[in-house]
């Protein structure tokens, strides 16, 4: 392997440590026995999630592909995937919020575990319906435990300001560490004790387990609106009416999207991005260097909320900027760097270019992750937490489904043009939030649930 990965791996890795062994007083917030106890079980229960979920990433393509389905036929199923989410994500956050949050973290095991044995079979349909379940399965993952970690944190009522401490916390661990581990632990099952592409998938499915057990023993419940009265479509129309009356709902979801789309599409295109030409890069190397990327956002972000300035609405202006230029890179070296014409060989010069950029987009996707958690539990009402988040995803999973149908249909460049102008109006987005941050709501849920009850009968 190239020297180059090694450098940025290992220069990566020292600015991480650098950073988690530097932090002062200012950079720590003084917390009880009681939340870090708290906060320690959630952040054992998210990991085992995310581990659950980052060892079937690398290998779900790659499993289809054993089974002799081509490309057009892995795409569908991909598409199935994001828009099960879409069509039954809003559904399940619905009822997440009415039925328990608690429930609705254990039913994500459970299908997600399904969607895991689902992998056995080699039959097109079996898969079909794996992906209908995964769909599920990650709607809640990004809604659900979200939800009852904020429910949980109030109701045992710990200071607001520590819920940033386990965001931040939690996407240091599930969505970098974790994530590196997984990826190793599947390449020794797959390669090195060569158990099969489905072993990293029953692999997933004990972590998933163990999780789940760890819930039932130390979890309580929490609820969202639980009106005895109130089905799924009044909890809906309810979601609704608060994103539109609420201009600072209204633009954290729009804000969400844009840069969650950008993202999903960002996983796409990296690897026919860095080897245009067929070049030879260690995939799973350059995930983990990623991740590595992800766990030094995350780190600055703790540092960050640990402080009363910059505010979250302030500083993320300026993460969409730079996220929005790394995305740049594609189109700036394509013009700048003549490309290569030989087939195959090692990274090209533009190649590593565009590597250093894509680690510092991924730098910036780990300051959003806990930066929007604490947006959107300062903003979003706490009765239909669930069901506004799952909403918010609505939008996304038709660009990334959009994006999956169309993927060769526009050239590389086009597409990283694409995903840099909607960061760039994500940025301008913020400015706007962070502008009327500090207004008063126009209407609280209560009153808004009133005013809707009682238009009720003028409608029927």
């Amino acid at each position: 392997m190239e020297l180059f990965y090694f450098v940025v791996f290992g220069a990566l890795g020292a600015v991480v440590a650098a950073l988690e062994l530097s932090k002062n007083s200012k950079d720590r917030i003084n917390t009880s026995s009681a939340f870090n106890s708290f906060k320690n079980n959630y952040l054992v229960v998210y990991s085992l999630m995310m581990a659950g979920d980052w060892l079937q990433g690398p290998y779900v393509y790659y499993l289809y592909s054993t089974y002799g389905f081509g490309k057009g036929e892995i795409g569908q199923l991909f598409i199935v995937g994001f828009g099960s989410s879409m069509l039954f994500g809003t559904i399940v956050g619905s009822l997440a919020d009415k039925q328990g949050r608690r429930r609705a973290c254990v039913t994500y095991c459970i299908t997600y575990i399904l969607s895991c044995i689902t992998k056995h079979s080699p039959q097109y349909k079996v898969l079909m319906v794996g992906r209908i379940l995964g769909g599920i399965a990650t709607s809640l993952l990004f809604s659900a435990f979200e939800s009852w970690l904020v429910a949980e944190h109030n109701k045992r009522g710990f200071e607001q300001q520590w819920l940033s401490i386990t965001f931040s916390k939690a996407i240091f661990l599930g969505n970098g560490l974790v994530a590196i581990l997984s990826g190793l632990f599947g390449n020794l099952l797959v390669d090195s004790l060569s158990l099969g592409p489905v072993a990293p998938f029953d692999a997933a499915a004990c972590f998933l387990a163990i999780g789940m057990a760890v819930i039932l023993s130390s979890w309580t419940e929490n609820f969202g609106d639980p009106s005895e009265n109130k089905d799924l479509l009044t909890q809906f129309r309810g979601a609704a009416v608060a994103i539109a009356s609420d201009e600072k709902i209204a633009l954290l979801g729009a804000i969400q999207s844009l840069f969650e789309g950008s993202m999903y599409t960002f996983v796409f295109l990296w690897t026919p991005a860095l080897s245009p030409n067929d070049e030879e890069i260690p995939h799973g190397f350059i995930f983990a260097t990623f991740m590595l990327a992800s766990m030094l956002g995350s780190s600055l972000a703790s540092r960050l909320m640990a402080r009363s300035s910059p505010r979250v609405e302030g500083y993320m202006q300026i993460v969409f900027v730079v996220s929005s230029v790394s995305l740049l890179l594609p189109i700036v070296t394509n013009f700048l760097v003549a490309p290569s014409k030989v087939k195959g060989g090692s990274i090209s010069f533009a190649g590593c270019l565009q590597l250093l950029g894509f680690c510092a987009f991924e730098a910036c996707v780990g300051i959003f992750w806990p930066s929007i958690m604490k947006m959107r539990s300062q903003y979003i009402p706490e009765e239909a937490r669930s069901t506004i988040m799952n909403f918010f995803r609505i939008p996304l999973n038709i660009f990334v489904c959009i994006v999956l149908y169309n993927v060769d249909a526009f050239p590389i460049t086009v597409m990283f043009g694409m995903c840099s102008i909607f960061l760039f109006v994500a940025s301008i987005l913020q400015r706007r939030l962070m502008a009327i941050s500090d207004k008063p709501k126009i209407e609280n849920w209560s009153a808004m649930k009133e005013r809707d009850t009682e238009a009720e009968p003028l409608n029927e």
